[in-house]
């Protein structure tokens, strides 16, 4: 890390010298990510798999909060740090949201108190509003820049509060799946896993409890085949918490060894960190490569009107030919441009409809099984089950809506005439909040009636019956009230009740249909409205990013063209000065980017040996 925080600062120097202000802000960004190593894993998973005793195992304390129910109420991050502390993380009074680290105040806290301030006990529903905890311990599994985060347990994948678990997932680095070895995995799980694999690199399934359970071997069996049919090309580990604790209190090597930890601390360190620390390098390489590629074209073209001045006028049009192509790609009518708007409104009519279109299949889904029966018992777990569906559709849309924003930049970047152009970050995929605006379904008539009001209805059908039979069988002498009269009055009560029954069901499956149309639309207005909000922040974001490469690249040449003129102009002594000055300066910048060549060429070198 030293290392590549003394090139980056070398380049910013190199910038400074330069009078490359847009060169600086850039390195100046690079240096900052640097700042941050943290290399994030969370650990997600339905509530009761054993998530915060798997994190208790692998850092040897118990950190985060365990329970017979849900346990964890907020996110708590344990990376490393010495001494042992903890610190809560609140919104700043009048922030609008905790949404940026900017808008946060650390607060920190007794490490016996964090139970209190992160636990479903003591901070039911995060009634106090915390957005998420940290513990730093002196522990060797963190060293090297680890973090893991405890996500609160969501009773269910497929929920409309899991979308928080989804909204983590693009800042996380890694991933960890944890089902207990009770069952194979669920369907929930596996449909979570297929949209995690989309938005996080790296994801791997633990399977926890191995000690509880003596099936453990064919569950994980039956869960690989699960992955394999669904194509998630992804390890599953196979652990047991409380052997790993009970061997860590005896430094039993060997129960170790059994609770099948060693497998994932290997995997945390050789394919999240070491993967991570290349990724850096890369990065790091890239922005250098490109920062003196810009600083030397115009020491070269210096210096070559200095050596052969009488080169000097071709060499001039050259540069003045590629400063008006890069003057192109500024302008507005230009190709990258016209691409990106034209691919920005396919993208925002392509989202719409495919909102639209997962919500009226919901819709008829929902209006078949209204009409399969009587949706008045049952309008709770109705309800339940339109919620789990509803944030589902909405989540693979904003998933989708996050790749096809990666392909867009992807072909925006074909335009600019360079081996690798840096892409814009992304993030279209958090669903945080997106369904607070949403109203919850009002209730619906459950269609019970008591024992007087069935009576009541059955009475008013029969009335007439008895009366009518009654007058009929009167003008043969009888009473009016008579034995074929009051049976009359039953059959037609009997069929009054049922008619009523059926049009109360049917004024109530009417109802319900309106209720889910109505929910329906509701999610189309307020879900649409932001995802052509944030589409629009894509685009705008995009087009700074890809306007500052064209601003970079024209100044790069219109800096040659001035230093070319500047040098035609010079007096000889002047000249043989300035060219000293010039060699120098580009020898500087020749060693940084041959440094910076070997940080992305050394990885490579490394993974073949």
């Amino acid at each position: 890390m030293a290392e590549l925080v003394k090139l980056v600062e070398q380049g910013l120097e190199l910038a400074r010298k330069g009078e490359r202000a847009d060169l600086q802000r850039r390195l100046e960004q690079t240096r900052k990510r640097l700042k941050d190593p943290t290399t994030r894993v969370i650990v997600v998973g339905e509530f009761k798999q054993g998530k915060s005793q798997l994190i208790n195992a692998l850092v040897h304390a118990p950190v985060c909060p365990i329970d017979d129910d849900v346990a964890t109420s907020v996110p708590t991050v344990v990376k490393h740090g010495d001494p042992a502390s903890a610190v809560i993380l609140v919104p700043k009074e009048g922030a609008a949201s905790a949404d940026e680290e900017t808008e946060l105040e650390r607060r920190p806290i007794p490490l016996e108190e964090l139970a209190q301030h992160v636990s479903e006990r003591g901070n039911p529903g995060n009634e106090r509003r915390l957005a998420a905890a940290e513990v730093m311990l002196p522990r060797k599994v963190l060293d090297g820049g680890l973090a893991l985060v405890d996500s609160p347990g969501v009773g269910g994948l497929d929920s409309a509060h899991s979308l928080t678990t989804l909204t983590a997932l693009p800042t996380a680095d890694a991933m960890l799946l944890v089902s207990d070895a009770s069952q194979e995995f669920t369907e929930p799980e596996l449909r979570f896993l297929r949209q995690a694999q989309r938005i996080c690199p790296n994801v791997a399934g633990v399977l926890s409890k191995t000690d509880l359970y003596p099936q453990w071997r064919r569950v994980a069996e039956l869960d690989r085949g699960h992955l394999q049919r669904i194509g998630a090309d992804m390890p599953l580990m196979s652990v047991s918490s409380e052997l790993r604790l009970q061997a860590a209190a005896l430094r039993d090597s060997e129960l170790n060894a059994e609770s099948g930890f060693p497998e994932l601390v290997a995997y945390l360190r050789n394919n999240i960190l070491a993967q991570t620390e290349r990724l850096q390098r890369r990065s790091v390489a890239q922005d250098l490569i490109s920062a003196t590629d810009h600083l030397r074209l115009s020491l070269k073209s210096e210096l070559s009107a200095l050596e052969n001045p009488d080169g000097t006028p071709e060499m001039l049009a050259e540069l003045e030919a590629a400063k008006e192509r890069a003057d192109e790609l500024r302008r507005r009518s230009s190709r990258w441009q016209v691409t990106l708007n034209d691919g920005m409104s396919d993208l925002i009519s392509d989202m719409e409809h495919d909102l639209r279109d997962r919500l009226r299949s919901i819709m008829r889904d929902a209006e078949q099984s209204i009409d399969a029966g009587d949706p008045g018992p049952q309008w709770d777990q109705f309800v339940h089950w339109l919620e789990q569906r509803v944030a589902s559709a909405v989540s693979d849309t904003f998933v989708w809506t996050n790749e096809r924003s990666l392909w867009l930049a992807e072909r925006v970047a074909e335009h600019f005439n360079q081996d690798e152009v840096t892409l814009p970050l992304l993030q279209v995929d958090s669903t945080d909040n997106v369904l607070d605006p949403v109203e919850g379904i009002p209730n619906l008539d459950p269609g019970r009636m008591g024992p007087v009001q069935k009576i009541l209805i059955g009475m008013r059908g029969s009335y007439g019956g008895v009366l009518m039979f009654g007058l009929l069988t009167g003008i043969m002498g009888m009473a009016l009230i008579n034995p074929i009269s009051v049976g009359a009055g039953l059959l037609l009560g009997g069929k009054a009740y049922r008619e009523d029954k059926e049009a109360r069901l049917k004024r109530r499956q009417q109802e319900a249909k309106a209720l889910v149309r109505k929910q329906v639309d509701e999610v189309v207005f307020q879900v649409g409205k932001q995802l052509k909000d944030r589409l629009r922040m894509v685009q705008r974001a995009t087009r700074d990013h890809f306007t500052a490469l064209a601003e970079e690249h024209h100044r790069s040449l219109a800096d040659s063209v001035t230093a070319a003129q500047k040098a035609a102009s010079n007096f000889n002594q002047e000249r043989d000065l300035r060219i000293r000055e010039i060699k120098a300066s580009l020898a500087l910048v020749e060693s940084l980017r041959k440094q910076a060549l070997a940080l992305d060429v050394a990885p490579q070198l490394a993974a073949q040996a």
